[in-house]
């Protein structure tokens, strides 16, 4: 399977706000009237259903920390002053930002007159918010005050990380003394690592060591360049440098070393052949991927035959890398270039199901109601580990049916070959992304 890089076009948006006064009531007239013009008469008219008010407003930033005390008996021109001339520290100013909007200023009116860039109001509104949580969390305050100069950059990227991760991210970025990259690389780093579950080397970091989340993501990253070459060998480097766990060095250091592809590598690689990893699809997490894998998807009610007709291969072509397919076929998925799709070669497909209960998890979990994708790869057919999960048909009360079953069960039903072997579950996005399969929820 040949990854598709992608260059996605992110339209630019500009916040606006609205007004907080209600709009004004202008009496229609008839365009032919029989009598003179009468004056037009302008009136307030509250809206009739405060929902409607609510549902029409446009994005506010939620209140800031209160404003220090010398700034609270001020009045706008005061206010608009000290923010054009960055009087004080960016923390202490930047809650006046929307105590601004609260009057009735837009951003870019706000930009007119403070000189300050819509972009910028967020991030320090945002920065503002995230320092608010460390000094709440009882972060030292030297940490804080290593923020008290530039430091609304850097805390802005550490946004969308829990309080807790929050603190250790901030500790953790004085001490290597990033700068806005660092700090986003590391904020990205530790926002995926639970969701990197199953994938080679996951075991080995230490997912509370915002080190060793930096470091497994530069670990993932080697392996996407070809072995040996010198692109793999700097990241690797790179992951060596800022992991913190011995165990986590240790496995860079195999990959380093050239150990974990003799006879160690191998059982691990096998090892990691009969794991199958479940992910959850992030939103937008397609658009961000440096490389995509297109793959024909089949709905599970049309049974083998779909399988059997899906293109087996799909490549890029051109300086656009416009995918051509060996035929034409109705649906695709575009997925990330996670590690088990791209080392899919011919044969990879993706199968629709409309709940998880083809699958062999344990009862009552309610994701047991989500929809999901099985990805499996066509080209290994054969039921040949115990602990590996297969694509096969059943029959299931005298309908046939598409089902993933371990192979230790196809084994004992005397099943040799499967319609594929399973290499990736697919969940679908959404907001809340804690809830991660375990190796004991599979049966």
């Amino acid at each position: 399977m040949v990854s598709v890089t992608v260059n996605t076009f992110k339209p630019l948006f500009s916040s606006t706000f609205l007004n907080p006064h209600p709009a004004l009531s202008l009496p229609l007239h008839s365009p032919f009237p029989k009598q003179p013009h009468k004056p037009i008469s302008a009136t307030l008219t509250p809206p009739s259903n405060p929902q409607h008010r609510q549902l029409y407003q446009p994005f506010r930033p939620p209140t800031t920390s209160p404003l220090p005390a010398q700034f609270r008996s001020l009045d706008l021109s005061s206010r608009i002053d000290i923010l054009a001339n960055r009087l004080g520290l960016w923390f202490e100013y930047a809650p006046l930002i929307p105590t601004l909007i609260r009057d009735g200023f837009s951003p870019s009116s706000i930009e007119e007159s403070t000189g300050i860039s819509g972009v910028e109001q967020n991030r320090l509104v945002v920065a503002a918010q995230v320092r608010d949580s460390l000094l709440q969390s009882n972060t030292d305050p030297e940490i804080l005050s290593s923020f008290d100069t530039g430091g609304a950059e850097l805390l802005y990227e550490i946004r969308l990380l829990s309080a807790q991760q929050r603190a250790a991210a901030a500790s953790y970025i004085v001490e290597q003394r990033f700068d806005a990259k660092g700090a986003q690389d590391l904020a990205r780093a530790m926002k995926d690592f639970p969701r990197r579950r199953g994938d080679k080397g996951w075991e080995s970091f230490d997912y509370a060591l915002p080190g060793d989340c930096l470091s497994f993501m530069y670990y993932r990253q080697s392996r996407e360049h070809n072995n040996p070459s010198e692109e793999r060998t700097a990241a690797l480097e790179q992951a060596l440098r800022v992991a913190l766990t011995e165990k986590a060095k240790s496995r860079i250091l195999e990959d380093l070393e050239g150990t974990g592809e003799g006879k160690g590598g191998k059982e691990r690689d096998m090892e990691y052949g009969v794991r199958v990893p479940v992910v959850r699809l992030k939103i937008g997490e397609v658009a961000e991927a440096s490389s995509v894998v297109v793959l024909p998807v089949c709905r599970a009610e049309e049974m083998e035959v779909g399988i059997l007709e899906a293109p087996w291969e799909c490549r890029s072509e051109g300086e656009f890398g416009v995918v051509v397919a060996e035929k034409a076929w109705k649906r695709w998925v575009v997925l990330p270039g996670w590690t088990p799709v791209m080392e899919l070669g011919k044969g990879g497909v993706a199968v629709s199901f409309g709940d998880a209960r083809a699958l062999p998890w344990k009862a009552n979990r309610w994701y047991k109601e989500e929809a999901i994708l099985v990805v499996a790869d066509r080209g290994r057919k054969e039921v040949a580990a115990d602990d590996g999960f297969y694509l096969v048909a059943v029959d299931s009360g005298g309908r046939g049916a598409l089902k993933v079953e371990r192979g230790s069960a196809l084994k004992e039903m005397g099943v040799k070959e499967s319609l594929g072997t399973v290499v990736l579950v697919v969940r679908p996005p959404r907001e809340d992304t804690d809830d991660q399969l375990s190796d004991e929820d599979w049966e």
